[in-house]
């Protein structure tokens, strides 16, 4: 593998590009071409080319991609070859809904342990999982290999989760409070914040609207 650093965006393409070739697969299509990755998903093909290039040679000229091998590739490439344990704090309504998201298991992403300091939501089921107090978060995140952590939690709240998981060891957040949290330089975090998008969403309809005046 190249030791170029790899623009988030084309990580982001790969996601995207993996889950196209699943469907290829489940389809019985066993031959793709860079031009049909790039009908399928939204992209060009010379992206398609590109993105890949940064990872290795794939395919043959004119013949194209074997979809079982390429799907392969990406799957490893995106460390999507082995399963990650996940620890969710937060058992509100939007714990509750990332627990029972069937997408997380489809893509080798296992919900070790969901965690509240809730009292009235201790103990309760979501699924398979009971929610534990955060007093088991250490022992948890040992005993499962835990790696990965989500943020569920209010705004008021998460910072304080952020350091319970970089104490307990985690190396990677999915925060979902609506606020930027202070993490060492070695943990990976991403900040999800749908508010945000919306106004993205509303940003180009604004502008289109400018535009065709």
């Amino acid at each position: 593998m190249k030791t170029l650093r790899v623009p988030e965006a084309t990580v982001t393409r790969l996601s995207i590009y993996s889950r196209f070739l699943e469907r290829l697969d489940r389809n019985g299509v066993t031959t793709v071409s860079s031009g049909e990755i790039a009908e399928g998903v939204g992209v060009s093909p010379a992206q398609v080319r590109k993105d890949l290039a940064y990872f290795g040679e794939f395919g043959t000229r004119g013949v194209g991609y074997n979809v079982k091998d390429l799907l392969k590739y990406t799957l490893k490439i995106l460390g999507l070859d082995q399963e990650w344990s996940l620890a969710i704090v937060g058992a509100g309504n939007l714990g509750f809904a990332l627990c029972t998201y069937r997408g997380f298991n489809v893509r080798g992403f296992h919900i070790a342990g969901v965690f509240d300091n809730d009292p009235t939501r201790i103990g309760k089921r979501i699924g398979h999982l009971e929610v534990q107090p955060l007093e088991r978060f250490p022992e948890i995140v040992q005993s499962e290999n835990i790696r990965i952590g989500v943020i569920a939690v209010p705004i008021s709240a998460a910072q304080e989760v952020a350091d319970l998981m970089v104490k307990n060891g985690l190396e990677a957040i999915l925060n979902f409070a609506p606020v930027a949290l202070n993490v060492p330089d070695h943990i990976e975090i991403r900040n999800v914040d749908l508010s945000v998008k919306l106004e993205i969403l509303t940003f180009n309809l604004a502008f289109r609207a400018a535009q065709s005046l």
